[in-house]
Protein backbone atom coordinates (compact mmCIF):
# COMPACT_ATOMS: atom_id res chain seq x y z
CA UNK A 1 0.00 0.00 0.00
CA UNK A 2 2.83 2.41 0.75
CA UNK A 3 4.39 1.82 -2.66
CA UNK A 4 1.08 2.50 -4.38
CA UNK A 5 0.63 5.75 -2.45
CA UNK A 6 4.10 6.85 -3.50
CA UNK A 7 3.28 6.23 -7.14
CA UNK A 8 0.12 8.30 -6.88
CA UNK A 9 1.95 11.14 -5.14
CA UNK A 10 4.63 11.22 -7.82
CA UNK A 11 1.94 11.24 -10.49
CA UNK A 12 0.24 14.15 -8.79
CA UNK A 13 3.48 16.14 -8.95
CA UNK A 14 3.78 15.38 -12.64
CA UNK A 15 0.19 16.38 -13.20
CA UNK A 16 0.79 19.82 -11.74
CA UNK A 17 3.22 20.70 -14.49
CA UNK A 18 1.86 18.66 -17.38
CA UNK A 19 -0.45 19.76 -20.16
CA UNK A 20 -3.93 18.35 -19.93
CA UNK A 21 -3.56 16.54 -23.27
CA UNK A 22 -1.17 14.07 -21.60
CA UNK A 23 -3.25 13.41 -18.51
CA UNK A 24 -4.26 9.83 -19.33
CA UNK A 25 -0.62 8.77 -19.74
CA UNK A 26 0.09 9.71 -16.10
CA UNK A 27 -2.24 7.08 -14.66
CA UNK A 28 0.08 4.41 -13.18
CA UNK A 29 -2.72 1.83 -13.20
CA UNK A 30 -3.61 2.27 -16.85
CA UNK A 31 -1.64 0.75 -19.70
CA UNK A 32 0.00 3.53 -21.67
CA UNK A 33 -1.67 4.15 -25.01
CA UNK A 34 1.03 4.50 -27.66
CA UNK A 35 -1.34 4.65 -30.60
CA UNK A 36 0.27 6.81 -33.29
CA UNK A 37 -1.67 9.77 -34.69
CA UNK A 38 -3.74 9.05 -37.78
CA UNK A 39 -1.95 9.75 -41.04
CA UNK A 40 -3.54 12.38 -43.21
CA UNK A 41 -4.94 11.06 -46.47
CA UNK A 42 -5.60 12.96 -49.65
CA UNK A 43 -9.09 14.40 -49.94
CA UNK A 44 -10.89 13.71 -53.19
CA UNK A 45 -12.38 16.89 -54.64
CA UNK A 46 -11.59 19.03 -51.59
CA UNK A 47 -13.80 22.02 -50.87
CA UNK A 48 -12.13 25.39 -51.46
CA UNK A 49 -10.47 26.63 -48.27
CA UNK A 50 -8.18 29.64 -48.19
CA UNK A 51 -6.18 31.71 -45.73
CA UNK A 52 -7.48 35.28 -46.03
CA UNK A 53 -4.70 36.83 -43.94
CA UNK A 54 -1.97 35.91 -41.47
CA UNK A 55 -0.36 37.88 -38.67
CA UNK A 56 2.48 36.84 -36.38
CA UNK A 57 2.29 37.52 -32.67
CA UNK A 58 4.77 35.96 -30.23
CA UNK A 59 4.80 32.35 -29.05
CA UNK A 60 2.39 31.05 -26.43
CA UNK A 61 4.96 28.93 -24.61
CA UNK A 62 3.38 26.40 -22.23
CA UNK A 63 0.13 28.38 -21.98
CA UNK A 64 -2.77 28.94 -24.36
CA UNK A 65 -3.91 32.32 -25.69
CA UNK A 66 -7.23 32.70 -27.49
CA UNK A 67 -8.04 35.89 -29.42
CA UNK A 68 -11.01 38.02 -28.31
CA UNK A 69 -13.39 39.58 -30.84
CA UNK A 70 -15.13 42.91 -30.18
CA UNK A 71 -16.21 45.81 -32.40
CA UNK A 72 -14.78 44.24 -35.58
CA UNK A 73 -11.36 43.98 -33.92
CA UNK A 74 -9.31 41.07 -32.68
CA UNK A 75 -7.28 41.36 -29.50
CA UNK A 76 -4.36 38.94 -29.29
CA UNK A 77 -1.51 38.31 -26.85
CA UNK A 78 1.57 36.16 -26.35
CA UNK A 79 3.70 34.77 -23.53
CA UNK A 80 6.29 37.57 -23.80
CA UNK A 81 3.80 40.25 -22.77
CA UNK A 82 2.76 41.61 -26.16
CA UNK A 83 -0.87 42.64 -26.57
CA UNK A 84 -2.20 43.75 -29.97
CA UNK A 85 -5.35 45.01 -31.62
CA UNK A 86 -5.93 43.82 -35.18
CA UNK A 87 -8.54 44.71 -37.74
CA UNK A 88 -10.62 41.52 -37.99
CA UNK A 89 -11.24 41.85 -41.73
CA UNK A 90 -7.65 42.53 -42.86
CA UNK A 91 -5.37 41.49 -39.99
CA UNK A 92 -3.81 44.97 -39.96
CA UNK A 93 -2.24 45.90 -36.64
CA UNK A 94 -4.01 48.89 -35.05
CA UNK A 95 -1.89 49.11 -31.90
CA UNK A 96 0.63 47.12 -29.91
CA UNK A 97 1.27 47.36 -26.16
CA UNK A 98 3.65 45.76 -23.68
CA UNK A 99 2.30 44.33 -20.45
CA UNK A 100 5.62 44.72 -18.65
CA UNK A 101 5.59 41.09 -17.59
CA UNK A 102 5.27 37.66 -19.14
CA UNK A 103 1.67 36.58 -19.69
CA UNK A 104 -0.10 33.35 -18.76
CA UNK A 105 -3.70 33.96 -19.88
CA UNK A 106 -5.88 36.00 -22.21
CA UNK A 107 -7.51 37.62 -23.91
CA UNK A 108 -10.72 39.13 -22.49
CA UNK A 109 -12.40 42.14 -24.07
CA UNK A 110 -15.79 43.82 -24.45
CA UNK A 111 -14.56 46.44 -26.90
CA UNK A 112 -13.92 48.96 -24.11
CA UNK A 113 -11.11 47.28 -22.17
CA UNK A 114 -8.69 44.45 -22.90
CA UNK A 115 -7.59 42.24 -20.00
CA UNK A 116 -4.82 39.63 -19.70
CA UNK A 117 -3.28 37.58 -16.91
CA UNK A 118 0.42 38.01 -16.07
CA UNK A 119 2.91 35.98 -14.10
CA UNK A 120 2.32 35.50 -10.38
CA UNK A 121 -1.33 36.41 -10.73
CA UNK A 122 -1.01 39.94 -12.08
CA UNK A 123 -4.09 41.29 -13.90
CA UNK A 124 -3.47 44.00 -16.51
CA UNK A 125 -6.15 46.06 -18.27
CA UNK A 126 -5.70 48.23 -21.38
CA UNK A 127 -7.90 50.73 -23.14
CA UNK A 128 -9.28 48.92 -26.18
CA UNK A 129 -9.21 52.02 -28.38
CA UNK A 130 -5.65 53.16 -27.71
CA UNK A 131 -3.74 50.33 -26.01
CA UNK A 132 -2.96 52.53 -23.02
CA UNK A 133 -2.60 50.64 -19.74
CA UNK A 134 -5.55 51.48 -17.48
CA UNK A 135 -4.92 49.56 -14.27
CA UNK A 136 -3.36 46.49 -12.70
CA UNK A 137 -4.58 44.22 -9.91
CA UNK A 138 -3.19 41.23 -8.05
CA UNK A 139 -4.90 37.84 -7.96
CA UNK A 140 -4.11 35.31 -5.25
CA UNK A 141 -2.36 32.82 -7.56
CA UNK A 142 -1.48 32.04 -11.17
CA UNK A 143 -4.08 32.78 -13.84
CA UNK A 144 -4.57 30.30 -16.68
CA UNK A 145 -8.16 31.10 -17.73
CA UNK A 146 -8.86 34.10 -19.95
CA UNK A 147 -10.66 36.85 -18.02
CA UNK A 148 -14.25 37.61 -19.06
CA UNK A 149 -16.13 40.90 -18.93
CA UNK A 150 -19.80 41.51 -18.21
CA UNK A 151 -21.91 43.99 -16.26
CA UNK A 152 -18.96 46.43 -16.14
CA UNK A 153 -16.95 43.84 -14.20
CA UNK A 154 -13.82 41.89 -15.10
CA UNK A 155 -14.04 38.32 -13.81
CA UNK A 156 -10.79 36.47 -13.12
CA UNK A 157 -10.33 32.86 -12.01
CA UNK A 158 -6.97 31.88 -10.52
CA UNK A 159 -5.67 28.32 -10.17
CA UNK A 160 -6.50 28.22 -6.44
CA UNK A 161 -10.14 28.37 -7.67
CA UNK A 162 -10.79 31.88 -6.42
CA UNK A 163 -13.17 33.84 -8.64
CA UNK A 164 -12.72 37.62 -8.34
CA UNK A 165 -14.59 40.52 -9.91
CA UNK A 166 -12.84 43.83 -10.57
CA UNK A 167 -14.41 47.12 -11.61
CA UNK A 168 -13.89 47.45 -15.35
CA UNK A 169 -12.91 51.14 -15.18
CA UNK A 170 -10.81 51.30 -12.02
CA UNK A 171 -9.66 47.76 -11.22
CA UNK A 172 -11.13 48.02 -7.72
CA UNK A 173 -12.12 44.65 -6.29
CA UNK A 174 -15.91 44.24 -6.17
CA UNK A 175 -16.34 40.71 -4.83
CA UNK A 176 -14.69 37.32 -4.67
CA UNK A 177 -15.69 33.72 -4.06
CA UNK A 178 -13.33 30.97 -2.94
CA UNK A 179 -14.21 27.42 -4.02
CA UNK A 180 -12.52 24.17 -2.94
CA UNK A 181 -10.17 22.36 -5.28
CA UNK A 182 -9.77 18.54 -5.42
CA UNK A 183 -6.40 16.94 -4.76
CA UNK A 184 -5.89 16.39 -8.50
CA UNK A 185 -7.16 18.58 -11.31
CA UNK A 186 -6.27 19.19 -14.94
CA UNK A 187 -3.67 21.92 -15.35
CA UNK A 188 -5.71 23.55 -18.05
CA UNK A 189 -7.68 26.75 -18.45
CA UNK A 190 -11.21 25.99 -17.21
CA UNK A 191 -13.20 28.65 -18.95
CA UNK A 192 -15.87 31.16 -18.00
CA UNK A 193 -18.74 32.58 -20.04
CA UNK A 194 -21.19 35.41 -19.45
CA UNK A 195 -24.82 34.28 -19.69
CA UNK A 196 -27.19 37.21 -19.24
CA UNK A 197 -26.73 38.59 -15.73
CA UNK A 198 -24.65 35.59 -14.66
CA UNK A 199 -21.12 34.40 -15.20
CA UNK A 200 -20.80 30.62 -15.55
CA UNK A 201 -17.51 29.23 -14.28
CA UNK A 202 -16.21 25.75 -15.14
CA UNK A 203 -15.23 23.96 -11.95
CA UNK A 204 -13.06 20.97 -11.06
CA UNK A 205 -14.79 17.62 -10.51
CA UNK A 206 -17.16 18.16 -13.42
CA UNK A 207 -19.33 20.99 -12.10
CA UNK A 208 -20.61 24.31 -13.46
CA UNK A 209 -21.12 27.28 -11.17
CA UNK A 210 -23.40 30.20 -12.05
CA UNK A 211 -22.73 33.47 -10.21
CA UNK A 212 -24.51 36.82 -10.30
CA UNK A 213 -22.29 39.33 -12.09
CA UNK A 214 -23.37 42.09 -9.74
CA UNK A 215 -22.32 40.54 -6.42
CA UNK A 216 -21.00 37.00 -6.92
CA UNK A 217 -23.97 35.31 -5.24
CA UNK A 218 -24.28 31.70 -6.49
CA UNK A 219 -27.34 31.24 -8.70
CA UNK A 220 -26.80 27.55 -9.42
CA UNK A 221 -24.20 24.80 -9.19
CA UNK A 222 -24.77 21.67 -11.24
CA UNK A 223 -22.82 18.45 -11.80
CA UNK A 224 -22.10 17.64 -15.42
CA UNK A 225 -20.43 14.36 -14.48
CA UNK A 226 -19.68 12.62 -11.20
CA UNK A 227 -16.08 11.47 -10.61
CA UNK A 228 -15.68 7.71 -11.03
CA UNK A 229 -12.82 5.24 -10.65
CA UNK A 230 -10.63 3.54 -8.09
CA UNK A 231 -7.75 6.04 -8.13
CA UNK A 232 -7.46 9.82 -7.88
CA UNK A 233 -6.33 10.05 -11.50
CA UNK A 234 -9.20 7.92 -12.73
CA UNK A 235 -11.59 10.20 -10.83
CA UNK A 236 -10.44 13.42 -12.52
CA UNK A 237 -13.51 14.66 -14.41
CA UNK A 238 -12.85 18.37 -14.82
CA UNK A 239 -14.76 20.38 -17.38
CA UNK A 240 -12.80 20.72 -20.59
CA UNK A 241 -12.51 24.13 -22.18
CA UNK A 242 -15.16 26.82 -21.88
CA UNK A 243 -18.92 26.23 -21.55
CA UNK A 244 -20.88 27.58 -24.52
CA UNK A 245 -24.12 29.58 -24.38
CA UNK A 246 -26.39 29.20 -27.42
CA UNK A 247 -29.84 30.73 -27.10
CA UNK A 248 -31.20 29.17 -23.86
CA UNK A 249 -28.72 26.26 -23.84
CA UNK A 250 -25.54 26.05 -21.81
CA UNK A 251 -23.44 23.18 -23.16
CA UNK A 252 -20.16 21.68 -21.98
CA UNK A 253 -18.08 18.49 -21.74
CA UNK A 254 -15.87 16.92 -19.09
CA UNK A 255 -12.77 14.78 -19.15
CA UNK A 256 -13.64 11.13 -18.38
CA UNK A 257 -17.29 12.01 -17.96
CA UNK A 258 -20.17 13.55 -19.91
CA UNK A 259 -21.20 16.01 -22.59
CA UNK A 260 -24.48 17.79 -22.07
CA UNK A 261 -26.70 20.83 -22.34
CA UNK A 262 -28.35 22.69 -19.47
CA UNK A 263 -30.74 25.59 -19.04
CA UNK A 264 -28.61 28.75 -19.23
CA UNK A 265 -30.66 30.52 -16.56
CA UNK A 266 -31.20 27.80 -13.97
CA UNK A 267 -28.60 25.13 -14.72
CA UNK A 268 -31.30 22.46 -15.01
CA UNK A 269 -30.07 19.50 -17.06
CA UNK A 270 -31.64 18.95 -20.48
CA UNK A 271 -29.52 15.94 -21.44
CA UNK A 272 -26.12 14.33 -20.89
CA UNK A 273 -24.24 11.59 -22.75
CA UNK A 274 -20.98 9.74 -22.06
CA UNK A 275 -17.94 11.53 -23.48
CA UNK A 276 -14.39 12.52 -22.57
CA UNK A 277 -12.69 15.70 -23.75
CA UNK A 278 -10.38 18.33 -22.31
CA UNK A 279 -10.94 20.95 -25.04
CA UNK A 280 -14.60 21.95 -24.93
CA UNK A 281 -17.54 21.95 -27.34
CA UNK A 282 -19.02 23.90 -30.24
CA UNK A 283 -22.77 24.46 -30.57
CA UNK A 284 -25.01 25.46 -33.48
CA UNK A 285 -28.79 25.31 -34.08
CA UNK A 286 -28.75 21.54 -34.69
CA UNK A 287 -25.63 20.00 -33.15
CA UNK A 288 -23.19 19.93 -30.27
CA UNK A 289 -19.72 19.02 -31.55
CA UNK A 290 -17.04 17.34 -29.41
CA UNK A 291 -13.40 16.49 -30.19
CA UNK A 292 -12.72 13.73 -27.69
CA UNK A 293 -9.50 12.70 -25.99
CA UNK A 294 -8.84 10.02 -28.63
CA UNK A 295 -9.19 12.42 -31.55
CA UNK A 296 -12.68 11.44 -32.63
CA UNK A 297 -15.01 14.23 -33.73
CA UNK A 298 -18.58 13.55 -32.65
CA UNK A 299 -21.83 15.37 -33.42
CA UNK A 300 -24.66 15.12 -30.90
CA UNK A 301 -28.17 16.36 -31.55
CA UNK A 302 -28.65 19.61 -29.67
CA UNK A 303 -32.25 18.56 -29.06
CA UNK A 304 -31.92 15.47 -26.86
CA UNK A 305 -28.28 14.47 -27.32
CA UNK A 306 -28.67 11.63 -29.81
CA UNK A 307 -25.42 10.76 -31.60
CA UNK A 308 -25.65 12.04 -35.19
CA UNK A 309 -22.24 10.93 -36.48
CA UNK A 310 -18.67 10.17 -35.45
CA UNK A 311 -15.43 10.56 -37.42
CA UNK A 312 -12.19 8.79 -36.48
CA UNK A 313 -10.21 10.24 -39.40
CA UNK A 314 -8.18 12.42 -37.02
CA UNK A 315 -7.59 9.91 -34.25
CA UNK A 316 -4.88 10.81 -31.74
CA UNK A 317 -4.01 14.06 -33.51
CA UNK A 318 -4.56 16.08 -30.29
CA UNK A 319 -7.42 18.17 -31.57
CA UNK A 320 -8.51 21.66 -30.60
CA UNK A 321 -11.98 22.74 -29.64
CA UNK A 322 -14.11 22.32 -32.79
CA UNK A 323 -16.01 25.16 -34.45
CA UNK A 324 -19.27 25.00 -36.38
CA UNK A 325 -18.37 26.99 -39.50
CA UNK A 326 -20.93 27.28 -42.29
CA UNK A 327 -21.60 23.83 -43.70
CA UNK A 328 -18.51 22.46 -41.98
CA UNK A 329 -17.15 21.78 -38.52
CA UNK A 330 -13.52 22.89 -38.29
CA UNK A 331 -10.88 21.61 -35.88
CA UNK A 332 -7.14 22.20 -35.45
CA UNK A 333 -4.47 19.61 -34.64
CA UNK A 334 -0.98 19.23 -33.16
CA UNK A 335 0.79 19.87 -36.49
CA UNK A 336 -0.86 23.20 -37.27
CA UNK A 337 -3.48 21.86 -39.67
CA UNK A 338 -7.10 23.00 -39.66
CA UNK A 339 -9.44 20.27 -40.88
CA UNK A 340 -12.93 20.82 -42.27
CA UNK A 341 -15.52 18.08 -41.87
CA UNK A 342 -19.05 17.99 -43.19
CA UNK A 343 -21.42 19.34 -40.57
CA UNK A 344 -24.04 16.80 -41.70
CA UNK A 345 -22.14 13.51 -41.72
CA UNK A 346 -18.48 14.09 -40.73
CA UNK A 347 -17.01 13.49 -44.19
CA UNK A 348 -13.60 15.14 -44.59
CA UNK A 349 -14.02 18.12 -46.92
CA UNK A 350 -10.86 20.19 -46.72
CA UNK A 351 -7.63 21.05 -44.94
CA UNK A 352 -5.26 24.00 -44.60
CA UNK A 353 -1.83 24.24 -42.95
CA UNK A 354 -0.90 27.30 -40.89
CA UNK A 355 2.47 26.33 -39.43
CA UNK A 356 3.93 23.22 -37.79
CA UNK A 357 2.93 24.09 -34.21
CA UNK A 358 -0.12 22.84 -32.29
CA UNK A 359 -3.46 24.62 -32.33
CA UNK A 360 -4.71 24.70 -28.74
CA UNK A 361 -6.65 27.96 -28.65
CA UNK A 362 -10.40 28.07 -29.26
CA UNK A 363 -11.22 28.95 -32.89
CA UNK A 364 -13.77 31.74 -33.26
CA UNK A 365 -15.99 33.29 -35.90
CA UNK A 366 -15.36 36.81 -37.22
CA UNK A 367 -17.91 37.62 -39.90
CA UNK A 368 -17.51 35.10 -42.71
CA UNK A 369 -14.05 33.99 -41.49
CA UNK A 370 -12.81 31.77 -38.73
CA UNK A 371 -9.88 32.92 -36.61
CA UNK A 372 -7.18 30.58 -35.31
CA UNK A 373 -4.06 31.20 -33.21
CA UNK A 374 -1.28 28.60 -33.10
CA UNK A 375 1.19 27.99 -30.29
CA UNK A 376 3.97 29.46 -32.48
CA UNK A 377 2.00 32.72 -32.72
CA UNK A 378 0.39 32.57 -36.15
CA UNK A 379 -2.98 34.32 -36.09
CA UNK A 380 -4.93 33.52 -39.25
CA UNK A 381 -8.30 34.24 -40.82
CA UNK A 382 -9.63 31.35 -42.89
CA UNK A 383 -12.55 31.28 -45.32
CA UNK A 384 -14.34 28.16 -46.55
CA UNK A 385 -16.78 28.11 -49.47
Amino acid sequence: MRATGKVIAMSAMALAVAGCSTLSSLNPFKKEDKTPPAKLVDIKSPSPVKVVWKHSVGKAGVNVFTPALADNSLFVADADGNVERLDAASGKQLWRAKAGTDLTAGVGSDGKVVVVGGTKGKVIAFDAATGKELWTAQATSEILSAPVIGGDAVIVRSVDNRITAYDEKTGEKRWFLQRPTPALTLRNAPGMVVAGTNVVVAQPAGRMLGLALSNGVPRFEVPVAEPRGATELERVSDIGGTPVVFEQDLCTVTYQGKVGCFDANTGAAKWTKDASSDVGVSVDPRFVFVADDKGSVIAFSRDGGASAWKSDALSYRRLSTPLSFGRTVAVGDFEGYVHFLSREDGTMLGRVSLDSSPIKSVPLLAGSNMIVQTQAGTVAAIAAE
